[in-house]
């Protein structure tokens, strides 16, 4: 979909240029796989015009695999429209998606047997359900699509309260806990943050107030408990740790729950290996960020030497954690970047 920012700080309204760049949740999961050396295909709806193709050159120009995105005569290109806020002041998202042609097309319209010839990972979002009753069908059939055809499923529960409106006899909260819960029974790792944990499964972290910039990180594998029992098919449960402290300050972290061990995984660890989270005084743009903590969790596990859990989550950290200092959706991170901040070089001094 495209993106339309208002430059620097400005707020939507102050503007009249607004910068386009063209993104979504899923197209930036497979853009840090590309950007880390792993291969990804991106499936979607978009229709037949030039805003169209430069969302297809965007995705292309890091290697994506666009073979089975389906381009209909129907519908438009969906749009979001971005304020990056400072200080004390958040950011603000204004959607435009409704009738946009992922949320036209039904189901059978896809090749599924296509699209997983060969695929060995399948990530969903939360977003793309919350669109339509088809874009939510969709997602269910991809979901079962994929774990017949042998492949892993994940999802980001992403909850985003201003899209789940496509069935008016219900509140978002049900309407998104009513679709996801039919979609998690296909799923092996799921990812969300607390705030997603109490709006699409109603579990919450004790008494955690994500708003006051502190978490108590001791509740959270409670939470993950709280899923895998409802959820007896998830391997994994990722819950990203943000303390917001202000719009441009965020303290950053993750844990990563085994469900057959039954433990959890924390990162960063300090050198006595105690949970320690990085400290992000300047945030550039923190929108991707836990798509680019998605990938790096779906590129970890997918590589051998990395496909141990506590290399896994802190690949993944470390992943998301850069992706705050890069503008716009995509982290353009590379694998020895993060790798380099896995290993403590934090300093972000200059290479030569």
């Amino acid at each position: 979909m495209g993106r339309l920012a208002a430059p620097g700080n400005l707020r939507l309204r102050q503007t009249r240029n607004l910068e386009v760049t063209y993104a979504g949740a899923e197209a930036s999961v497979a853009a840090s796989i590309c950007n880390y050396g792993g291969k990804a295909r991106y499936v979607t709806a978009l229709p037949k015009h030039a805003l169209a193709e430069a969302t297809l050159d965007t995705v292309r120009s890091v290697g994506i695999d666009t073979d089975f995105i389906l381009r209909t005569n129907d519908g438009r290109l969906g749009l979001y429209f971005l304020e990056t806020g400072a200080n004390q002041r958040p950011s603000n998202v204004v959607y435009d998606r409704a009738d946009s042609a992922i949320s036209i097309t039904p189901a059978d319209q896809y090749d599924w047997k296509g699209i997983f010839n060969g695929a060995q990972w399948l990530h969903l979002s939360g977003i793309t359900p919350a669109l339509s009753k088809n874009a939510a069908e969709a997602t269910l059939v991809a979901a079962k699509e994929a774990k017949a055809a042998g492949a892993s499923v994940s999802i980001d529960l992403n909850f985003r309260g201003k899209l789940w409106k496509w069935d008016p006899s219900k509140s978002a909260h049900e309407l998104a806990q009513e679709t996801m819960r039919g979609i998690l029974p296909f799923v092996d790792v799921v990812v969300g943050n607390e705030e997603d944990c109490h709006d699409v499964l109603g579990i919450q972290a004790g008494d955690t107030d994500v708003h006051s910039g502190t978490l108590d990180t001791s509740r959270y594998p409670d939470v993950a408990r709280q899923v895998a029992k409802q959820f007896p098919n998830l391997s994994k449960i990722a819950i990203t740790l943000r303390e917001s402290l202000s719009a441009s300050h965020n303290n950053w972290g993750a844990m990563l729950y085994d469900a057959k061990s039954d433990q959890p995984f924390y990162a960063p660890l300090n050198d006595e290996g105690n949970y320690q989270a990085y400290q992000i005084r300047n945030i550039v743009d923190r929108v991707g960020g836990g798509d680019s903590f998605a990938a790096g969790l779906i590129f970890a596990m997918t590589t051998p030497e990395l496909n141990d859990t506590q290399t896994t989550v802190d690949f993944a950290v470390a992943a998301s954690c850069l992706k705050h200092s890069i503008k716009g959706d995509f982290n353009y991170s590379t694998r020895a970047e993060v790798e380099k901040l896995m290993g403590g070089n934090a300093s972000g001094r200059v290479v030569r």
